[in-house]
């Protein structure tokens, strides 16, 4: 009989339910459901729908029972920062608000006038972005006090689905850490800082490391799935979960988890909250078994997304990939910058960067590629050298991992910028990433080196 893990992995664009187990000591996969995922607008703001989010996780489950495919073990990872407030009734206050929506614009001064911005940094080792957690909730005490007045819980998306799955609130460890409230000492909240901020510290659950047993389904759930199963903390932010599947034991190991945004770094043992760090917008997330990745984000995929979306939706990526490595345009725009966020059209901001800095304009699906491929290689070539000059390691290759690996003329690009080799794959790193934590809560595994080596193993790994 095998064993199967289930992995439910969602992101911005959309969520799979990939059942794994071990054969013959390798993984093999098997997506038994997919489902559409993205932003919509409700009372003025950009939301997610976790009503509908939750009914997928419920069919996907009913997927694996039809196919006869019962896991012995679940997990949940999303993306970070976004979360959901409770009342005592265990009702939602508001609406689940998404990262992308424009409420937390001015939020920074706000949080700056109870500690300045070089003291944050210093506490949480947290690269500022506009919409983590912290200003997310300094917009509710600005613009909706009284849903923190009624608030008795607060739970990041992943614990929320998990809630209603097992009825048990529980906050985990790497998913915490982006919202820039945790202490990487501690690795616990920041109760003396939330409390400076004027946030009810009573909401905040106890955070719980990746591999935690959480509980099994509740009684109804189990009745309307068929089944029951053990609900595993894995790693619940995606990046977490996929640096996980980095396929190298290595200690000077640089990853690029490619996705809706590019993740570029490495593993540290220890956090490096200096100045240095902080004026070169690193950030130190919380990692599988307390290791920090420091990284950078970086805009990734999402711009090409966007084109796509606005201008070729019946193209693949992979013909977007082809088209655009026979486009000879050579402008270059800074895929970091913070108009590329949420712009109204992605395919006009892209021209008007171009224009405004006295570049050719692209025209077409292929020349706009063709600019955003280049510009992401560029800030990886960027990024590689900032991360030698901070953590004084030198680097000779770029493990890339996630969706994004399979983008050839990409990866093609990464090694020609950075000069260094290029490995790419596995494509499905979170979810792969998210069933190894399952494995080693269960004793399938002994340790992340090993989980490591299994990937390694398991799945195609191309060299450029």
């Amino acid at each position: 009989m095998n064993r199967y893990h289930l992995a439910i992995d969602i992101g911005a664009s959309g969520g799979r339910h990939i059942l794994g187990c071990v054969k013959n000591g390798k993984i093999e996969l098997e997506e038994v459901y997919r489902f559409a995922n993205g932003n919509v607008e409700k009372d003025g703001e950009l939301i997610w729908d976790t009503d509908l989010l939750f009914t997928e996780i419920k069919n996907g489950l009913k997927a694996c029972k039809k196919a006869g495919k019962i896991p012995a073990t679940m997990g949940i990872d999303t993306w970070g920062v976004d979360f959901v407030l409770l009342d005592n009734k265990d009702q939602k206050i508001g609406n689940a608000v998404a990262y992308r929506d424009s409420r937390t614009e001015g939020m920074d001064a706000e949080v700056y006038k109870a500690i300045p911005e070089d003291k944050l940094y210093e506490r949480s080792g947290i690269q500022k972005q506009p919409f983590n957690t912290i200003y997310q909730l300094m917009a509710l005490k600005v613009k909706h006090p009284e849903y923190l007045e009624r608030a008795e819980a607060m739970l990041m998306i992943p614990d929320y689905f998990n809630f209603l799955l097992t009825g048990v609130k529980a906050q985990e460890y790497t998913n915490a850490t982006t919202g820039q409230l945790v202490d990487p000492e501690t690795k616990d909240w920041d109760f003396e800082l939330i409390h400076k901020l004027g946030f009810p510290g009573k909401i905040f659950q106890k955070i719980s490391k990746p591999g935690t047993y959480l509980g099994n389904l509740s009684a109804a759930v189990k009745a309307e799935v068929g089944f029951d199963t053990k609900v595993i903390l894995p790693a619940t932010h995606d990046t977490g979960s996929a640096v996980m599947a980095v396929p190298v034991n290595a200690e000077n190991t640089l990853y690029i988890s490619s996705g809706t945004w590019s993740l570029m770094g490495t593993e540290l043992l220890k956090a490096d909250c200096s100045e240095e760090s902080r004026k070169r917008n690193f950030t130190n997330e919380g990692g599988y078994d307390y290791r920090f990745r420091y990284l950078k984000n970086i805009m990734g995929l999402w711009m090409i997304q966007s084109v796509r979306k606005e201008l070729a939706g019946a193209l693949s990526y992979g013909e977007i990939c082809e088209g655009a490595s026979k486009a000879t345009i050579a402008s270059i725009v800074n895929a970091n910058d913070s108009r590329f966020l949420s712009p109204k059209s992605m395919t006009e901001e892209v021209k008007k960067a171009c224009r405004e800095s006295g570049q050719q304009v692209p025209e077409g699906i292929y020349e706009l590629a063709c600019v955003i491929y280049n510009s992401l290689a560029v800030c990886y070539r960027d990024t590689v050298k900032e991360l030698s000059e901070v953590t004084g390691k030198k680097f000779s290759a770029i493990n890339v991992v996630g969706g994004g690996s399979n983008a050839d003329y990409l990866n093609r690009l990464t090694a020609k910028y950075t000069g260094l080799k290029v490995y790419a794959g596995p494509t499905e790193a979170t979810a792969i990433g998210n069933i190894l934590a399952q494995m080693l809560a269960e004793g399938e595994l002994t340790d992340l080196r090993e989980a490591r080596t299994m990937v390694f193993d398991s799945f195609e790994i191309k060299e450029y």
